[in-house]
């Protein structure tokens, strides 16, 4: 339904001439490295969901929680954190949370508090890397560092975002923490293509660090390693492959489109270099809240979009780049609306049976994301 009413809305944008037609294509065209990016990633994901890697580790959480529900959200939140920084923040929301939620019930626990890791790690863990999430990518575009670099400027701010968001999380589920886990689960065995791609998705991990410490784009080299990854798992069964394309989202592709032409729509009507005024006259806590804001109100792909562009406006751009990307990445962590990540979370929960309703989400948000915004804003150096 998203897709939908983004795309419907940019084809009312170019037939009512508020954007010209050679500006939209030419925003769509800018997302090619963005459109390659989301498609080796959710190829990556869905071959990991389909041979049981997600599965397998949900299930050595538990099994490895010794029978404390503390040390299994704990571990949750581990794999979540990994998942999150190798596979990206959509991995994580579309992924890991139908297989933490299984294994929560197998364990009869409480689920809630473990399906909320998923959430919150999801967008507290995606400026660790790059590749972490989309919109760093979307935010820098062709000046996105090399990884050293960019490690140097986000690991500290990534880790006190972390941290922050486990200990806000883990507070609040302190009432449903307690007591132990009923019943230890059989860790499912992998098989031969589980293994494959296990092992393809770490490989997959260090092309991928290689590539982005030499600086080059990321999106054709995650989705050419990714169809190689594929092609060694599916081998065997030709029809699997297909299978495994089809159970891709391809939908958030054309949505993507979609809000790069709308962006395009903002700026060619100058909300862009609007943004860049206000922006040029605060420091970067304010930058970084100020975007955060913006992002839960309109998402925080189209925000990323607006950023780059009034980041064009700003001389110079790069003194508060990084904390607008803590602000786009973070700051969705205060509504269900405000990332991709969290709405595909949202439906992944809503297939299992589960629902989490804007105001509940919205009180937990509203403790987690905060402390954890200013601690990583302030830890920028």
């Amino acid at each position: 339904m998203l897709t939908i009413l983004v795309c419907a809305g940019a084809v009312l944008l170019i037939l009512s001439r508020l954007v010209p037609f050679s500006t939209a294509l030419h925003a769509i065209a800018e997302g090619r490295d963005v459109y390659l990016f989301l498609a080796g990633m959710m190829l990556l994901a869905e071959l990991a969901r389909r041979t049981g890697v997600f599965d397998w580790l949900a299930a050595w959480a538990v099994r490895h929680s010794r029978r404390s529900q503390t040390r299994l959200f704990t571990l949750i939140y581990c794999v979540g954190t990994v998942v999150t920084v190798l596979l990206s923040n959509d991995a994580t929301a579309v992924v890991l949370t139908p297989a933490v939620y299984a294994a929560a019930k197998r364990a009869r626990v409480t689920p809630l508090p473990h399906l909320l890791i998923c959430a919150f790690i999801a967008n507290a863990a995606s400026f660790v890397l790059p590749i972490s999430n989309p919109a760093n990518l979307v935010v820098y575009g062709s000046n996105l560092p090399p990884l050293l670099p960019w490690l140097r400027r986000f690991a500290l701010p990534s880790a006190f975002s972390i941290a922050a968001t486990f200990v806000a999380l883990r507070f609040l589920a302190r009432a449903d923490l307690r007591g132990a886990v009923d019943e230890p689960v059989n860790i499912p065995a992998l098989g031969v293509e589980g293994r494959r791609a296990a092992w393809g998705i770490a490989i997959a991990a260090v092309v991928l660090i290689s590539i982005s410490l030499a600086g080059f784009d990321l999106g054709l080299p995650i989705l050419l390693t990714a169809l190689l990854v594929a092609a060694c798992v599916t081998w065997r069964f030709p029809g699997e492959l297909l299978a495994t394309l089809e159970g891709i989202s391809w939908s958030v592709l054309p949505l993507v489109a979609g809000l790069f032409v709308l962006v395009a729509t903002l700026e060619t009507h100058g909300v862009a270099n609007l943004v860049s005024r206000a922006a040029g006259r605060i420091g970067p806590v304010a930058a970084s809240f100020g975007i955060a804001g913006v992002s839960n109100v309109m998402n925080n792909l189209p925000s990323a979009l607006l950023t780059r562009a009034a980041l064009h406006h700003m001389q110079p751009a790069t003194e508060l780049r990084p904390a607008l990307v803590i602000g786009v990445d973070l700051g969705p962590n205060l509504s269900v609306s405000g990332s991709l990540a969290t709405i595909l979370w949202l439906a992944a929960l809503r297939r299992e049976g589960e629902s989490v309703s804007a105001w509940q989400f919205l009180k937990y948000g509203a403790v987690v994301m905060p402390p954890a915004l200013l601690l990583a804003t302030l830890a920028l150096r």
